[in-house]
C-alpha cells in the first residue's frame, strides 16, 4: 500500500485518504484542573473514541496516534506504569467495540518491552480485526521514527543481505512498519508544540502540517474537521509548480 511520494504523484482527495496525529497534552489538560496527570490519560481516551466514529462518518481509510514514543519511558517511572495500565484497558475495554463497527487494529512500534500480558493482548485484537474494512487505526506504541528505519534497514539486510552495495526506496519501503498504508496526508498535533518529535521521520515528507493550541482531551470532532478544512486550502504540489498542479487537475 505504501508508494513513496518523492517517487510517484500521489492522488488528490478533498478527504485525506490518512490521517497521523500526536495526541499532545493530556498532562497539560489534567494539570490545569488540578488533577493528575493520569486523569488527563484517561479522557484523551474519549477523544480517541471520537476521531475515530468521525473518520469512519467523513471516509478517512487510515488513522495513525503517536500513543507513547520511544522517549517516552524517560518520564517518571509512576507515570509510565499508568499508562501502561491505561492501555491494558483500553485494548480490553475498546477492541470488541472496533470489531464491531468495521475498524482494523495495528500496534506499530518495539514492543518487545511491554509486560508479556499487553503483547498478547496486541496480538489478540490485531488477529481479531484483521480484515475489518472501514478504517485502519493505528496506534504507535514505543515507536520512533529514527527505530523505524533503523529497523527498516535490518530487516532489508537480513533477508536480502545482496542489496547492501545497492537498494532503491522500493526495496527499503516495505520494511517499514507501515508499509501497509499510504503516507499520511495530513498530520496534526494538539497541544501547541510544532514539531513532529521522532514520529513517522520517513512517511511525512510530503505531509500537510497542521498545529492546533487545543489540548488532545479538548479535541472533538469539530476540531478534527477545523483541521481537515485547512487541509483542503493547501494545493499539494509535490515538487511540481502551481500551474502544473493547475493543469493537471483541469478536466480535459
Amino acid at each position: 500500500m505504501f508508494e513513496s511520494s518523492t517517487q510517484a504523484i500521489p492522488g488528490s482527495r478533498r478527504v485525506p485518504r490518512h490521517i497521523a496525529i500526536i495526541m499532545d497534552g493530556n498532562g497539560r489538560w489534567a494539570k490545569k484542573r488540578f488533577l493528575p496527570r493520569v486523569a488527563g490519560h484517561r479522557k484523551g481516551v474519549e477523544s480517541v473514541r471520537e476521531m475515530v466514529k468521525a473518520c469512519v462518518a467523513e471516509g478517512v481509510e487510515y488513522l495513525t496516534l503517536f500513543a507513547f514514543s520511544s522517549e517516552n519511558w524517560r518520564r517518571p517511572a509512576d507515570e509510565v506504569s499508568l499508562l501502561m495500565q491505561l492501555f491494558v484497558h483500553a485494548l480490553e475495554g475498546e477492541v470488541a467495540k472496533l470489531h464491531k463497527h468495521g475498524v482494523r487494529l495495528k500496534v506499530v512500534g518495539d514492543l518487545s518491552r511491554f509486560a508479556p500480558n499487553l503483547q498478547q493482548l496486541i496480538q489478540r485484537a490485531e488477529a481479531l480485526t484483521a480484515d475489518n474494512p472501514k478504517l485502519t487505526l493505528t496506534i504507535a506504541a514505543n515507536y520512533g521514527g529514527r527505530w523505524d528505519i533503523l529497523n527498516a534497514m535490518r530487516r532489508l539486510l537480513a533477508e536480502q543481505p545482496d542489496k547492501a552495495q545497492d537498494f532503491t526506496e522500493a526495496d527499503f519501503t516495505p520494511y517499514l512498519s507501515m508499509s501497509y498504508a499510504p503516507e499520511p496526508d495530513l498530520f496534526i498535533r494538539t497541544g501547541g508544540e510544532e514539531r513532529i518529535s521522532n514520529f513517522l521521520l520517513w512517511q511525512l515528507a510530503y505531509s500537510e502540517f497542521y498545529f492546533t493550541p487545543t489540548l488532545w482531551p479538548d479535541f472533538h470532532r469539530a476540531s478534527l474537521m477545523e483541521a481537515i478544512a485547512s487541509y483542503q486550502e493547501r494545493e499539494r504540489r509535490f515538487g511540481r509548480t502551481s500551474e502544473q498542479v493547475q493543469q493537471a487537475d483541469s478536466p480535459c
